[in-house]
C-alpha cells in the first residue's frame, strides 16, 4: 500500500498515516510561476495500491486539480489501483438541475476524477447520497455518525438530549443519529428565500427542556445554525449544539459562530481547521482519521468496509 497526499489536508493524511503506520509516499506538488500545478511522484508505485488523499475544500478549483493531476500521474508511474480519498466532497451541493439552464456540477467532478484514471473512490457524508451513483467506479460512502455518536455520550447526558435536522431535507440524517443514541427527533422548519440566507419559520416537535443537538454535513456560513439555535432557545430548549461533518465556514461564519448563542460547535478534520477555526472559543473539532484510516485498511485488504457504518 501507499499512502499520496496532496495539499489540501496534510495534517489529516498524516493522522491516517500514522494509524496505519504507512509512511506518506514523498510526492512534490508545487506550481509554476504563473499557478499552474506540478506533480513529481518521488518514489516507485508500479504494481501498488495507492491511496490519494485529497478533500476538495477551499480553494476548491485548486485542490480539485491537485487530486486530478496526482491521479493521473500515478496512473502513468503504473500504480496497480488508484483510490481517491476525498473525505470532503466539493461541488456536492450542485446535485441537480435546481433551475433551467444549470449544470448538474456533481456529475461533472464524478466524471473527471473517474477519466483522470482513480479507480474506487473513498468519501465521507456526501451532501446528497445519490452522488455515489454519478461514479461508474466503485465508491465508498462513509459516515461520520459513529464518530460523533462516541462524542455525544462522552459530553451529554442522552437521556435528556433531543436531536434536531436544521431543515426537512436532514431529517434522514437526524433521524439516524437520534436511533443511534436512542433519542428523540425534532426539525426545524424554514424558508430560504435566496442562497446563503434562510429565516426560521417554526419548530416541529417540543424542545422545552432538552440538550438540543442540531445534525447537518455542511456548515458554510452559520446562518442557518445561528437562527436555529435562536428558535430553539426560544422555544424553551435548554442548551443548543451542532455536530457538523464538514466544516466549510466560509467568509464571516466563525466570527458569526462564536457570536452565537451556540454552546459548541462540533466539526471533523475534514476540511483541515483554519487558525481561526482553532481559535474560535465555542468550535472544537473531532478526527475522523481512524475511521478514514480503517476504511483504506480494510479496502486495500478486500475486506468488508460496510461494519464502519454500525
Amino acid at each position: 500500500m501507499k499512502i499520496v497526499a496532496g495539499n489540501s489536508n496534510r495534517a489529516l493524511a498524516e493522522q491516517i498515516s500514522k494509524y496505519l503506520d504507512v509512511p506518506l509516499a514523498k510526492c512534490q506538488v508545487r506550481r509554476f510561476a504563473d499557478q499552474e500545478i506540478y506533480v513529481e511522484i518521488q518514489e516507485n508505485v508500479r504494481g501498488e495500491d495507492v491511496f490519494v488523499i485529497q478533500p476538495t475544500s477551499y480553494p476548491a478549483n485548486d485542490h480539485l486539480m491537485e487530486l486530478l493531476i496526482i491521479i493521473d500521474a500515478l496512473r502513468r508511474s503504473s500504480a496497480r489501483r488508484i483510490t481517491a480519498v476525498v473525505p470532503y466532497f466539493g461541488y456536492a451541493r450542485q446535485d441537480r438541475k435546481s433551475a433551467p439552464r444549470t449544470p448538474i456540477s456533481a456529475k461533472l467532478v464524478s466524471n473527471l476524477i473517474t477519466n483522470a484514471g482513480a479507480d474506487r473512490v473513498l468519501t465521507l457524508d456526501l451532501h446528497a447520497a445519490q452522488i455515489q451513483g454519478f461514479f461508474d467506479i466503485p465508491t465508498d460512502n462513509l459516515y461520520g455518525a459513529p464518530v460523533m455518536t462516541r462524542d455525544i455520550k462522552e459530553h451529554y447526558d442522552t437521556t435528556n438530549v433531543m436531536v434536531v435536522s436544521p431543515d426537512v431535507g436532514g431529517v434522514v440524517r437526524a433521524r439516524a443519529l437520534a436511533k443511534r443514541i436512542e433519542a428523540p427527533l425534532s426539525i426545524v422548519d424554514k424558508r430560504r428565500d435566496k442562497p446563503g440566507e434562510s429565516e426560521v419559520m417554526n419548530i416541529i416537535g417540543d424542545v422545552s427542556g432538552y440538550d438540543c443537538i442540531l445534525v447537518d454535513d455542511i456548515v458554510d456560513s452559520g446562518g442557518t445554525l445561528c437562527n436555529a439555535a435562536d428558535a430553539l432557545l426560544a422555544a424553551g430548549a435548554k442548551s443548543v449544539t451542532a455536530y457538523i461533518t464538514h466544516g466549510v465556514l466560509s467568509g464571516g461564519a466563525v466570527a458569526r459562530v462564536s457570536a452565537s448563542k451556540l454552546k459548541e460547535l462540533v466539526i471533523t478534520d475534514s476540511i483541515e481547521p483554519t487558525a481561526a477555526v482553532q481559535a474560535a472559543p465555542n468550535i472544537r473539532t473531532i478526527s475522523i482519521a481512524p475511521l478514514m484510516g480503517e476504511a483504506i485498511n480494510r479496502t486495500s485488504q478486500e475486506r468488508s468496509v460496510s461494519s464502519l457504518f454500525d
